[in-house]
């Protein structure tokens, strides 16, 4: 009995591990080709949001899973994208790509 409680937490700590890379794969800075909106996405699951001048316009957390990305800003609002490439994010009408 031992073994298999030993054996499922392993399995279990693998299972987070791989979710969490899946999440990782996408972290770091996307950007308009305008470069007028960037979001940054943190290892954290936060993410930091600059638009035009203000380099903290948005903030608050995000969630992936496969290529589907949830946002939930601080001050209540949701959004949501799909990665259509390892580098392209769609997001709110917009394209954004990886820096």
């Amino acid at each position: 009995m031992e073994k298999s409680v030993m054996l499922t937490a392993a399995l279990l700590a693998i299972g987070a591990e791989f979710a969490r890379a899946d999440q990782h794969t996408y972290v770091g800075m996307w950007v308009t080709a305008d470069n007028r909106i960037r979001h940054e996405l943190l290892p954290n699951g936060r993410y930091v949001e600059a638009r035009g001048e203000r380099e903290r316009a948005y903030e608050g957390r995000y969630e992936i899973t496969g290529t589907h990305i949830e946002y939930w800003d601080d001050s209540g609002f949701t959004a949501d994208g799909e990665f259509v490439e390892p580098n392209v994010l769609h997001h709110a009408g917009m394209v954004l790509y990886r820096k």
